[in-house]
């Protein structure tokens, strides 16, 4: 029977499972059964997990050209000293809508994009643990950061750091609403957060495919998995902080108030806590790419697999413990400042050893120096020069000196962006074929890392010297005779040259969807499951669900993959099973199509809105959020499970 035979008949189709079904049938009945609506309800109704997630990448992506912009206007502003191209309010509410917007809207959302649309593919699945919860995640997360950028339009854009420390933040020395709107957008993106590792954590403990033991998961899987734990221990102290400062701010109460008994370093130990795990969201999903590209690129197993797996573990208990390395300034006991000078030095030895199993990968392999891989071999060197100068600054006698100056914005970006932008880039290049079928182009892919690697490197290595040279961040301006001039205008001047790289990329992207190589399923060659299914995926991401009993299953069984058969093709269902081995346990329906997660998104973010004008809202916002609740989980027929 060929697709275009088979009736859809819903009562015909009950209870039919996919077993001794050709393939043409069974993509037929499974596209009925997966499919998203048409038009403007599909859009807003959808639960596919690969759409969400390419909706996440590229609302980061655009935020990201928004933090950019901003950093630009900066560059310009200090390219000569005693400028006045922008004014000190205005450069304040610049560099921190840049800051927010790279920690809070652009990297952690690009990493959470990446993970909800490869965890299931690599583990064998159809779909995330809670598909409504993570549809729900993203219009949370894109209100946020909407919510603050059009504040930033209308001149009411956050501006007491990304950090927003109080008292400068709190209601003696806060502008009008700016604190409140950056204090609630911080509890929108980390709502949407938690969302995310919630469906993660779920997702790769209980649904992967039959025979994926966890040591033979792929890193990536192991990396996603840290990372979403991290998230779900470190989170919440910022959400409590951030409620605190605008209960502080609207309500009346003292939290951060020393004449009443509150606490100003309460507000950072509360905020780091957060703060520098954030850093380790970022970087530890951003090696399980460099692991990937790698095993791809050179044609051989990542070396060290337990031992790499082992090192993120230990860089994620590590993250939580390293949080007083940015208060070093405050007076703190000596003792205590010295358990985490330690502790921030401990952590480059599971980064170390990370290094080292990527060196010995590609010394026993052959590699192919395509785009991806260049990236990651320029991950490499900028996070290398990133974490010496990180284990400088846990030394707290050259923190003191080196502390709020160019040094540390120096460090930051060598860390963040060279430990994690340099390998989503490479991600990028590597999952496009999978995302959309198309290739993007060799010869600007080259062009666009040698911008990038050239321009970052120009930019943010000679900001160690202006640290060094006591030039202060976060100003708006300097005086003519500090002598910082001439290396501001160099820096200026080179921060149009990784900019000019985005603008390649970008170039590539619009080129490659338009007249792009196809790519077919797998152009690598590489060992993952993602791989094993069609390019760009189908909505049920596999016609028959693989068995694993391998850890580069595609190498092992390069021609077909064992599958596994019994699941129904008149409803959602996915494979729950054991955590340790994946053994099956049951067959687990899975949410079908809503519109209701993005109405409660809506009453969610209309009443965090509200509430920074009057702390009522909390309370009559909290109606139409419990209707749309009470509508996502409604209980809803589904068909009799007939054997």
């Amino acid at each position: 029977m060929s697709a275009a035979e088979v009736e859809l008949n819903a009562e015909e189709l009950k209870g039919i499972r996919d077993t001794g079904l050709d393939d043409a049938t069974l993509h037929a009945y499974l596209s009925k059964t997966w499919k998203t609506p048409d038009g403007l309800y599909g859009w807003l109704a959808t639960v596919d997990h690969k759409r969400i997630a390419q909706r996440y990448v590229v609302t980061a992506f655009l935020f990201l050209i928004l933090a950019g912009i901003s950093a630009l206007v900066m560059r310009l502003q200090l390219a000569s000293p005693e400028a006045g191209r922008v004014g000190p309010d205005l450069y304040n509410q610049l560099f921190t809508m840049h800051g927010t917007t790279m920690m809070f809207l652009f990297a952690v959302p690009m990493m959470e994009g990446f993970a909800i649309y490869l965890v299931p593919l690599m583990i064998g699945s159809r779909n995330v643990a809670f598909p409504r919860l993570n549809a729900f995640s993203y219009w949370v997360y894109v209100s946020g950061g909407l919510m603050i950028w059009v504040a930033f339009a209308f001149n009411t854009g956050a501006d007491a750091g990304w950090f927003s420390y109080v008292p400068l933040a709190g209601p003696e020395y806060g502008t009008g609403k700016r604190p409140d709107f950056w204090a609630q957008m911080v509890t929108y993106t980390e709502v949407s957060a938690l969302a995310v590792a919630v469906e993660v954590i779920a997702t790769v403990f209980k649904q992967r495919a039959p025979g994926m033991t966890l040591d033979r998961m792929p890193i990536y899987v192991w990396s996603a998995l840290v990372m979403a734990f991290i998230i779900l221990f470190a989170m919440p102290a910022v959400m409590v902080s951030s409620t605190m400062l605008i209960l502080d701010r609207l309500v009346g109460t003292q939290f951060f108030n020393p004449a009443s008994g509150g606490d100003v370093l309460l507000w950072q130990h509360l905020f780091w806590f957060f703060g520098h795990p954030e850093v380790y969201i970022i970087f530890i999903p951003a090696t399980g790419f460099v692991s990937a590209i790698l095993s791809a690129f050179v044609r051989r197993p990542v070396f060290g697999y337990l031992g790499i797996v082992l090192s993120l573990i230990g860089i994620g208990l590590l993250s939580l413990g390293l949080w007083v390395h940015h208060m070093f300034a405050t007076g703190l006991p000596q003792l205590g400042e010295s358990f985490f000078t330690a502790s921030s030095m401990m952590i480059a030895i599971p980064s170390g050893i990370q290094i080292f199993c990527w060196i010995a990968t590609i010394w026993g392999g052959r590699p192919i120096l395509a785009t991806p891989l260049l990236f990651v071999l320029g991950f490499i060197v900028t996070f290398v020069i990133g974490g010496l100068t990180g284990v400088m600054v846990a030394s707290v006698p050259l923190d003191l000196q080196v502390h709020d100056t160019y040094f540390v914005v120096a460090h930051l970006h060598y860390v963040l962006v060279g430990g994690a932008v340099f390998p989503l880039l490479g991600a990028v290049y590597y999952w496009f074929p999978k995302i959309t079928g198309r290739m993007l182009g060799e010869q600007l892919g080259k062009w666009n890392f040698w911008l990038v690697f050239i321009g970052f490197n120009a930019t943010f290595f000679p900001m160690h010297i202006l640290g060094l040279q006591g030039m202060p961040r976060r100003v708006y301006t300097y005086p003519l005779e500090s002598g910082w001039g001439g290396t501001n205008l160099f820096v200026s001047l080179c921060s149009l040259v990784p900019a000019a790289g985005f603008g390649v990329l970008f170039l590539n992207v619009v080129l490659s969807l338009r007249r792009g190589r196809l790519a077919g399923d797998n152009p690598w060659g590489a060992s993952t499951l993602e791989w094993a299914t069609a390019s760009p995926p189908p909505s049920y991401n596999f016609p028959r669900i693989p068995v694993v009993d391998h850890r580069e299953p595609l190498w092992k069984d390069a021609e077909v993959l064992p599958v596994a058969e019994g699941l129904r093709i008149d409803a959602r269902e996915v494979i729950a099973g054991t955590v340790a081995d994946a053994v099956p346990q049951i067959r687990q329906p899975s949410a079908d199509n809503s519109i209701w997660p993005f109405l409660a998104a809506i009453a969610v973010g209309v009443a965090f809105l509200a509430s920074i004008y009057t702390p009522w809202a909390v309370v009559w916002g909290s109606l139409p959020v419990a209707v749309t609740f009470i509508g996502w989980f409604w209980p809803k027929a589904i068909p009799e499970d007939e054997e």
